[in-house]
């Protein structure tokens, strides 16, 4: 089974969007395994999806900064209230769906 470089599955997808045709029936004409060729099409359209953890910082319990808690399951995310309405709103849409 041949394995094919980022160019050469980029070139194939390609030829393939200007075909018009499905992607399996696309595959199977020009010599391609249809479940192989139909995850190259999966992989470009879905978006990726990555989790980063923010550390809390420390800070003494006397200057602690009053903040928002928003909650879902068991995660809770502390908004500090000093944010600026831009920073809110940038956090806000970076969850998304998920709340």
């Amino acid at each position: 089974m041949k394995r094919f470089s980022e160019e050469e599955k980029a070139m194939w997808l390609e030829d393939w969007r200007k075909s018009g045709k499905s992607a399996w029936t696309y595959a199977k004409e020009n010599g391609h395994v249809p479940q192989t060729f139909a995850k190259w099409t999966k992989a470009e359209t879905e978006p990726q999806t990555y989790f980063v953890e923010v550390p809390r910082p420390v800070i003494p319990a006397a200057r602690q900064i009053p903040a928002i808690v928003i909650e879902r399951g068991a995660v809770k995310i502390h908004i500090p209230v000093t944010v600026s309405t831009g920073e809110l709103r940038t956090v806000l849409e970076g969850l998304g769906g998920v709340l």
